[in-house]
């Protein structure tokens, strides 16, 4: 992206870096991020070269949920700052070729927000309680209405004191909203506004599949008492309804009456490649978090048939593809591929996974980076994964994840990922700030800080910043140019080309392999190379020779 960001659809090649704030930078020496160490490091940002950044939520919130529980839509929580410092930020970004994305939660609300509140207060049948889901118990009100599951753990409902239950498919602290009530679809129309007004580019919407549920709430009948049903199961009752796209579509419209167009990213957990594709149809959002090459396991077979399955889907349908390896509800890539078996499994995480091998996690995430950042489409970038961070083994008594609380100490959570970043080798919180941190850093932390790796040619950060660099500047990366695979030398090699002049090979294996493309090496994901060989857990990228066969496709 250029300078101009008024310049569209920005949206169909950018890197994107996920910005978890309250882990990012601390201006304020509370041991907390907050937007003034964010604007802080405008000038990191702008030297690693990514187009935009996205902010997870900043909304005024208890925090039960790390945000993800807001209690009003139009304020910035005090602890994060104020919304004249989210307008500066904006406009600083701006001014730096930055783009800004805001995470919306339009599933659910906090407990604490005044339409809860006055649910609370207001009678059984009652146009306050209407825009949650209250229903009556079974068994003379004694059980939860249906069968439903919190994500979190436990049931999905909760009593309240004159017998009815709410369902919320999160905490409960996280009330589901009723997307069949007009003033709900009517507020996040205008919380929308409010944002886009002040200058946002666009919004990631959290647990995009799951805001329409089917009529009268039937049972999910969970087979052999499994914790989370098969989230691709036809009908679902809560999850990928049809009736959700006539809400994006009302979306889309109001983002297109702005100039420029504001963007929607969706989180749909989805493993089915079409099924996604209709969120991202030409009049719905426009792309979606692509969480099914995130789940893929790091070998070649399981990267290429996410690869194509992905490319396919969105293409039908005219939309990019995204891709990215790790986010704040996941361990971090270099945790997960350091492990025998490198798929993400759900509901699991931890010493339950098995053990960790990090030398080789940062090694094959290193390729890992190479091979993302070649595909056609946009990228989200997880922060901390361009230092190769890996998920942190969080002391007991500071876990603050609820799925952690809610499971009674069962399940690990998700604190691992969102340790706050090492900018210094030195100091109390390693340069994030000057008081400490809100979750425990590692002793050791200092030596992946971003001071460190300044300027080291063979550091993390310098590799992301020259594969940045060379994605803005060489003719086939970025864009949408097709992706055309190779014969390989083993099954454990994948090679593609895109025109014009651009090739990567990327080597699953543990033996070097020949490279089987004329051309000079751009950029290599190893410290030592050996010339016509891509190194075990490695990736090189390559500017073709003319008579490069780059048609040669399998």
């Amino acid at each position: 992206m250029g300078d101009d960001v008024t310049s569209a659809p920005w949206w169909r090649d950018a890197v994107i870096y996920q910005l978890y704030i309250q882990s990012f930078a601390d201006g304020n020496a509370d041991g907390i991020g907050d937007i003034a160490g964010l604007r802080g490091r405008i000038g990191y940002l702008s030297a690693l070269g990514v187009d935009a950044v996205w902010i997870t939520p900043w909304f005024r919130s208890p925090l039960r949920d790390a945000g993800y529980d807001v209690s009003d839509y139009r304020a910035i929580h005090p602890r994060y700052g104020s919304v004249a410092e989210g307008r500066e930020l904006i406009e600083e970004c701006h001014a730096a070729g930055i783009r800004v994305v805001l995470d919306i939660v339009p599933n659910h609300t906090s407990s604490d927000h005044p339409w809860f509140v006055e649910a609370l207060r207001s009678p059984p049948g009652s146009a306050a309680r209407a825009r949650y889901h209250f229903r009556a118990g079974q068994d003379d009100g004694q059980r939860p209405p249906n069968d439903w599951l919190s994500v979190f753990g436990g049931p999905a409902w909760t009593r309240v004191e004159d017998g009815e239950w709410y369902l919320h498919l999160f905490d409960s602290s996280q009330p589901d909203l009723n997307w069949d009530n007009e003033d709900v679809r009517a507020e996040f129309e205008d919380i929308l506004r409010f944002w886009f007004d002040l200058g946002v580019d666009g919004f990631r919407i959290d647990v995009a599949t799951a805001l329409v549920k089917a009529p009268g709430l039937p049972d999910l009948g969970y087979p052999d008492g499994a914790f989370l049903a098969d989230l691709t199961r036809p009908d679902h009752p809560h999850r990928d309804r049809d009736e959700v796209h006539a809400i994006y579509r009302d979306w889309r419209k109001l983002a297109d009456s702005y100039d420029p167009p504001r963007m929607f990213a969706a989180e749909a957990w989805l493993d089915d490649a079409d099924r996604l594709s209709r969120y991202v149809r030409p009049d719905e959002l426009h792309t979606t978090l692509n969480l099914y090459y995130l789940k893929s396991a790091w070998t070649a077979a399981d990267m290429r048939r996410a690869i194509d399955a992905s490319i396919a889907a969105t293409s039908s349908v005219g939309a990019p593809t995204t891709w990215g390896l790790s986010n704040h509800d996941v361990e971090r890539v270099a945790t997960r591929y350091g492990r025998a078996d490198t798929s993400r499994r759900s509901g699991m995480s931890g010493p339950e996974l098995g053990p960790v091998d990090e030398r080789l996690g940062r090694r094959r995430a290193r390729a890992a980076a190479l091979l993302t950042l070649a595909l056609p489409g946009s990228v989200y970038l997880y922060q901390g994964d361009e230092l190769g961070l890996t998920d942190v083994d969080v002391p007991e008594h500071a876990r603050q994840d609820p799925i952690w609380i809610r499971s009674g100490g069962r399940r690990p959570g998700r604190d691992g990922a969102r340790v706050p970043l090492p900018w210094t080798e030195d100091g109390s919180s390693y340069g994030f700030g000057d008081n400490g941190a809100w979750l425990p850093q590692p002793a050791g932390w200092g030596t992946h800080a971003v001071s460190v790796q300044d300027g080291g040619d063979s550091s993390f950060l310098e590799l992301y910043r020259a594969a940045l660099a060379l994605r803005r500047s060489h003719p086939a990366l970025g864009g949408t140019s097709d992706l055309h695979w190779c014969d390989a030398p083993r099954d454990d090699v994948l090679v593609f080309t895109r025109a014009p002049g651009f090739g990567c090979v990327v080597n699953f294996g543990s033996a070097p392999a020949p490279i089987p493309l004329r051309g000079r090496v751009l950029l290599s994901s190893a410290n030592s190379d050996v010339d016509g060989e891509v190194q075990p857990h490695s990736a090189v990228w390559l500017t073709l020779d003319p008579t490069s066969e780059e048609s040669s496709t399998t």
